[in-house]
């Protein structure tokens, strides 16, 4: 049984790392942003003849007016020198096998059952609501910067897809929060990854190598002993280590006291301690994300989703300065033309008309892409809507339900490979303002009673209780533990220290 499971996984791994070009290209243009997508439909325009806008004379940098709004009602259900003779003949038989073999193909483009009708495929740019566009500051620079250090290393195919997941993990500070059991159990469920924990920490280790300092650390902890450990040696970086390591839980209490007498330090060492450990980056992640008079780019949301007043929610796809796309009527005619007079053609006649089809099917795959980017947008976004439709109402987070996305691949028949790329790179705006796809996915937590809740619910509720509690007498983590489940929330005092630490809430002692 054993055996079999791992024959079937094999075989599903095989299946991935052969990719058609065609599904390559499906998967290239999903992941693009609406600009860069118009910027690669201009080139693909320039390179291909067979391939053309609606109006040849409309460039993508113009606007564009269409039929109707793609809109969507998310309420309803709804692809060499001859040397001997024997070389001579060898040469010579080959030539005669290419030259069938482009015969045959010729025959095979003249078969009426086989002929698509080219002149029918286009691909519709509908009017797009209005959007806004949002001023983001170089957001995902932190992710494609590790990606580019990632380039740059000694890696094999596996290691690299196993590198990608985890900075695709990491969180807004930088720090990856899953513990290796629970990743790689998910690359062997979502991907067919097969990688053990150690396979893991070998690739997490290269990843901590890289730029910001603490990156991929797993705890406050690590991110900082990570940071240390760049230091030049010396008396200074072995006794930061020795802060971070013996005595941590004094650190984090601002116990400086029994650090000071601990390590035998004297006043000026200590103050010299102090101001070094100033100096290092709890969030080495967000110092990336800050704007800082870097790049500044603009994020134009590629789902508009409107909440009505009867209570319905509709949502269209920006299309941006999309044309629409068509294949050249010329090259048809060509093919059409030996279709009915392939006997009289020369073979010159014949070449001109293989590279046509070239062009044309190259054409057609081009225009097949773009539809499947757009049915996959669709089907994702509606499925999203189905689920999380009470935050789309009301705009309040706390109504967001648990959603992962295998929820989201199941309801659209996706793979969640493909779940995860659209939800990564896409975004849609709201009444309540522009979202990244990531932002409705939410873990969940079930109660003893079987209810499913989402555990940015149960955060909300933990901000809600600590901002009103009595700021003389603020409330220990099993106070906090036990005011949770008063509000059916059961949560363990250890899950509420966590979240606790996540939202960078100090210890009830040091919120006095």
């Amino acid at each position: 049984m054993a055996q079999k499971l791992i024959q079937t996984q094999a075989q599903k791994l095989q299946q991935l790392q052969k990719l058609s070009a065609q599904q390559m290209l499906q998967v290239k243009l999903l992941e693009m942003p609406l600009t860069e997508l118009e910027e690669s439909i201009n080139a693909e325009l320039d390179d291909n003849p067979a391939l053309e806008s609606e109006n040849p004379d409309d460039m993508l940098s113009e606007s564009y007016d269409g039929d109707s709004p793609l809109e969507h009602d998310a309420d309803s259900s709804n692809s060499d020198s001859d040397t001997d003779s024997d070389d001579a003949y060898e040469a010579q038989s080959e030539k005669e096998e290419r030259k069938d073999e482009f015969d045959q193909a010729l025959e095979s483009i003249g078969q009426d059952d086989q002929m698509p009708d080219y002149s029918s495929d286009k691909y519709g740019n509908q009017d797009t609501a209005e959007y806004e566009e949002m001023v983001y500051g170089d957001t995902t620079s932190f992710y494609d910067k590790l990606k580019e250090q990632m380039d740059m290393q000694n890696l094999t195919d596996k290691e690299k897809e196993v590198m990608e997941y985890l900075i695709g993990s990491l969180d807004d500070d930088g720090l990856l929060r899953k513990d290796l059991d629970s990743i790689s159990d998910e690359l062997m469920i979502y991907h067919n990854i097969d990688v053990t924990e150690k396979e893991i920490e070998h690739v997490l280790h290269v990843l901590q190598s890289f730029d910001p300092a603490g990156v991929g650390g797993r705890s406050l902890q690590e991110c900082l002993l990570l940071q240390v450990k760049r230091m030049p040696k010396g008396v200074l970086r072995k006794t930061m280590e020795e802060v971070f390591t013996d005595y941590f839980d004094e650190f984090t209490k601002k116990h400086w006291d029994k650090i000071k007498a601990g390590l035998e330090l004297n006043d000026t060492q200590l103050d010299t301690l102090q101001q070094e450990i100033r100096k290092l980056n709890p969030k080495p992640g967000a110092s990336m994300g800050e704007t800082e008079g870097r790049n500044i780019q603009q994020i134009t949301p590629d789902f508009i989703v409107d909440t009505n007043d009867d209570g319905s929610i509709t949502f269209s796809l920006n299309r941006g300065h999309i044309p629409e796309l068509t294949i050249s009527p010329s090259f048809t005619d060509m093919i059409e033309q030996y279709r009915n007079h392939k006997d009289k053609m020369s073979r010159a006649e014949k070449e001109a008309l293989f590279y046509a089809k070239g062009k044309v099917d190259k054409a057609q795959g081009f225009i097949e892409a773009i539809k499947q980017r757009q049915h996959t947008l669709i089907v994702t976004m509606k499925a999203i809507i189905d689920i999380q439709r009470q935050f789309f109402l009301d705009g309040d987070e706390a109504d967001l339900k648990p959603m992962i996305l295998k929820d989201v691949a199941e309801r659209t028949g996706l793979d969640i490979s493909t779940i995860s790329r659209v939800s990564n790179v896409k975004y849609a705006q709201t009444k309540w303002g522009i979202f990244p796809l990531k932002f409705f996915f939410t873990d969940g937590y079930t109660t003893e009673d079987g209810e499913e809740l989402s555990t940015r619910k149960i955060k909300i509720a933990l901000q809600e209780i600590i901002a009103h509690e009595d700021k003389k007498k603020p409330l220990s983590d099993e106070a906090l533990s036990k005011a949770l489940k008063e509000k059916g929330f059961p949560i363990a005092r250890r899950t509420v220290a966590k979240y606790r630490e996540q939202f960078n809430i100090p210890v009830a002692r040091l919120r006095k």
